[in-house]
């Protein structure tokens, strides 16, 4: 009776036992097969995000709804990374596009406080210009976690050859890293503070435009390369002459309909304290928006260069007369001449 009632304690045990392997590789077979899951989800997020959200996006003109869309989405995409391959190529819009949106809040800002000098009011332009330096320091951060990516897909453009493209996209995706990498040093110099952005990353960006198109690009990469030589000491080739480029740059942009070499146009003109070159850039910008349609593969990055500039009229117009650019008024300023109007003379009349 004795040796029954341990076989049967054994029995319970080895029945306890073998539940408890069956329940652990049940529970395993749950992680695998939702480990699988995520991963396909993830693939298939990637693919369709990169082959269909950006282009869709880039034949849109809103900005602010690409903006929202890329500060929301970016935590749910770059998560993807964590099951399966990291999502590099898409993080580079991503965070350019949300450093583009925190860049929007330090011009806000700005304004902000250009306007309350405008209005001797001291105190509140002081605590205007932290904020923009607080929104410039998360701009940097974005930016320069895009061209971080960009390395991490296409390599150091520093330390390695131009890539073999796959298509069109691949080609701009890399362009835009481009960008983004001088975009984060630039919003570190206005942040006042290092976020860790190497300061020779506007040469290397530089020399790696001479991988894309200038052509296919709508001038954009010389544009960009100008830019650099015009606002870096000790990167202007020997013979060359930035705004000359930049100008060239322009004229391509806009027969192409995407007008961002008149954006590069004016950083070096604001950079050399040309005001006068900022305004007709401007001007130019504006007369050709009323004449030529925007490409309509492009029109985002066609919209992206029209409010960098309205931005630049902004600072301008707020800081000689306290408020910004009167609607309908993009293209004209404040001190602008007035054409003489004709007048009857009613004396005969009488």
């Amino acid at each position: 009776m004795k040796e029954f009632r341990t076989s049967l304690a054994c029995g319970k045990r080895l029945r306890g036992f073998a539940a408890a392997v069956a329940a652990s590789v049940a529970l395993s077979g749950c992680g695998v097969v939702n480990h699988m899951i995520y991963k396909t989800t993830g693939d298939v997020m990637q693919g369709f995000s990169r082959n269909h959200t950006v282009p869709y996006l880039m034949e849109s003109e809103d900005l602010a709804m690409g903006c929202a869309m890329s500060e929301a989405t970016a935590p749910l995409l770059m998560s993807f990374g964590r099951v399966t391959s990291e999502p590099d190529q898409l993080a580079v819009m991503l965070y350019l596009s949300s450093g583009s949106c925190a860049e929007g809040q330090a011009m806000e800002h700005e304004l902000a406080g250009l306007a309350a000098m405008h209005g001797m009011d001291g105190t509140a332009a002081e605590d205007a210009f932290i904020r923009q330096k607080r929104a410039h320091t998360l701009a940097a951060k974005r930016y320069h976690r895009a061209w971080q990516h960009h390395n991490a897909y296409y390599g150091n453009p520093e330390e390695t050859e131009c890539p073999d493209f796959d298509d069109d996209m691949d080609e701009f995706i890399y362009m835009a890293g481009l960008l983004s990498g001088l975009q984060a040093l630039n919003a570190q110099i206005q942040a006042t503070s290092s976020i860790g952005v190497p300061f020779n990353i506007g040469s290397v960006v530089g020399r790696a435009t001479q991988c894309l198109d200038n052509k296919k690009w709508w001038g954009a990469p010389m544009g960009l390369r100008a830019t650099v030589w015009a606002m870096i000491p000790g990167t202007r080739p020997e013979g060359e002459v930035p705004l000359e480029r930049l100008a060239i740059a322009s004229e391509q942009g806009k027969q192409a309909g995407v007008r961002l070499g008149h954006v590069f146009q004016a950083i070096a003109a604001g950079n050399k304290g040309d005001e006068a070159l900022v305004k007709a850039v401007i001007r130019d910008h504006a007369e050709s928006l009323k004449n030529d349609d925007a490409n309509e593969e492009w029109r985002f990055v066609d919209a992206m260069a029209t409010n960098m500039l309205v931005a630049m009229s902004d600072r301008l117009w707020v800081e000689n007369t306290g408020h910004r650019t009167p609607m309908g008024q993009f293209g004209s300023f404040w001190d602008d001449q007035q054409a003489p109007t004709e007048t009857m003379d009613l004396d005969d009349l009488l």
